[in-house]
């Protein structure tokens, strides 16, 4: 049965991960998976797109799908509906991530068996840009 991993993981995990690959980055500026890539990227992540009807996405190529990417990646953030999740789970595995990262509302307890059979963090129904703000930003705080 799916935990949830404690602050001080996930803390780490952000403050340690380069590179996200997000699984369903649509490059419509008004989108939630727009807003969360653009938001990483501009506190210093590489995104990966992985979106098969779009060449480019905030200046990356984009891949069709996790299988592509021919390069290492840190996170899998995943921008699919819940029952979709387990193949890109399972695809997400040759990539050997730090983590699975389900954005807020995304669960999927056949996915995150997946993961933990291969020893990968699996972070469901929160999103990683909420939680980077609230753990690493000033979550709009004004110094004093």
């Amino acid at each position: 049965m799916y935990c949830l991993p404690a602050d001080e993981h996930i803390r780490q995990l952000l403050q340690q991960v380069k590179t996200i690959a997000v699984v369903g980055l649509s490059d419509k500026t008004h989108r939630d998976s727009y807003r969360v890539a653009k938001y990483m990227q501009e506190h210093g992540y590489r995104i990966i797109p992985v979106n098969p009807r779009l060449k480019t996405i905030l200046g990356e190529e984009s891949y069709p799908d996790l299988l592509s990417i021919p390069e290492p990646v840190d996170i899998i953030n995943v921008f699919r509906r819940s029952e979709l999740v387990p193949p890109v789970v399972s695809d997400a595995l040759h990539l050997n991530p730090k983590a699975i990262w389900l954005q807020l509302g995304i669960m999927n307890e056949e996915a995150a068996d997946i993961a933990d059979k291969a020893g990968i963090s699996i972070i469901m129904d929160k999103c990683i840009k909420v939680e980077h703000a609230r753990l690493l930003g000033n979550c709009g705080i004004l110094p004093l």
